[in-house]
């Protein structure tokens, strides 16, 4: 089984980029079973919406996974607990809108999908290790890809060796910059901490600077805008065995949006 994650996408830039990277990338990696994207900041850097979600599928998403920002919009909420195809994160405590994992099909094949959130610098919410291991025990045998949507590498790192051997692949999300780290650990999990962002890279993680940083001079609230320059495309192409359901490659994607106009 062949599986595209890419990372966070960053406003309407981050799905234009992405709509026409996706048809290269399937030629270039031939046989992609399954195509997952973070889509928490696809509606203008915050949230999504069902015109977008639809969007997205129509482009050829199979899954969408998210993270905090997926409460941003609470018109998405009645979305979240009618489309199984998009989860947020699990370790939200009960009586959130949505579903915090779920099993995909397509073409005879079967995923597991499971959206997690790490408390270090974030919403202290429920704990990421033990919703992950009351959600694996619900799953048969099928390959399970984990969204870790975080911000420090050292929660990323010890709850990825703590499934390790128990999921096919951990991916981490929420930072917007791509780490260097991706590999096969022990157990045979595909890891890396983050897979990056997909968007405009002359940009604070896809903000305008000019909108960012008054922010930092001032200490005041500043209202954001989605950045437009410089697009480019954070993904992963993980290969995991059918049999032992491990993972037996990952390699990661850097691509830019003048590669299409070349």
């Amino acid at each position: 089984m062949r599986i595209l994650f890419v990372g966070d996408i960053v406003g309407r830039p981050g799905r234009k980029i992405f709509s026409a990277l996706l048809p290269l990338l399937r030629k270039e990696f031939s046989k992609i079973d399954f195509v997952i994207v973070n889509g928490e900041n696809a509606a203008a850097g915050k949230g999504l919406t069902d015109k977008i979600m639809n969007e997205l599928f129509a482009a050829g998403v199979d899954g969408i996974t998210s993270g905090n920002h997926i409460w941003d919009r609470s018109d998405f909420f009645t979305v979240l607990d009618g489309e199984p195809r998009v989860i947020r994160p699990a370790n939200y405590p009960p009586g959130c809108p949505g579903l915090g994992w779920t099993v995909l099909s397509k073409n005879g094949m079967k995923l597991g999908l499971i959206n997690l959130q790490g408390r270090v610098f974030m919403p202290d919410i429920d704990c990421p290790f033990r919703k992950a291991d009351e959600v694996l025990e619900t799953f048969a045998d099928v390959p399970v890809l984990v969204d870790f949507h975080a911000e420090a590498t050292s929660e990323k790192r010890v709850l990825g060796f703590y499934l390790d051997g128990r999921v096919s692949a951990f991916l981490g999300t929420h930072t917007h910059v791509q780490t260097a780290d991706e590999e096969i650990l022990p157990g045979g999990t595909a890891y890396i901490s983050d897979v990056g962002m997909t968007g405009s890279f002359q940009s604070a993680i896809g903000m305008t600077l000019e909108s960012v940083l008054p922010r930092f001079l001032t200490s005041l609230p500043s209202r954001f805008q989605v950045a437009s320059d410089d697009l480019r495309l954070n993904a992963v192409i993980v290969d995991v065995d059918n049999e032992t359901k491990k993972a037996v490659s990952i390699q990661r994607i850097a691509r830019s949006l003048c590669e299409t106009e070349a």
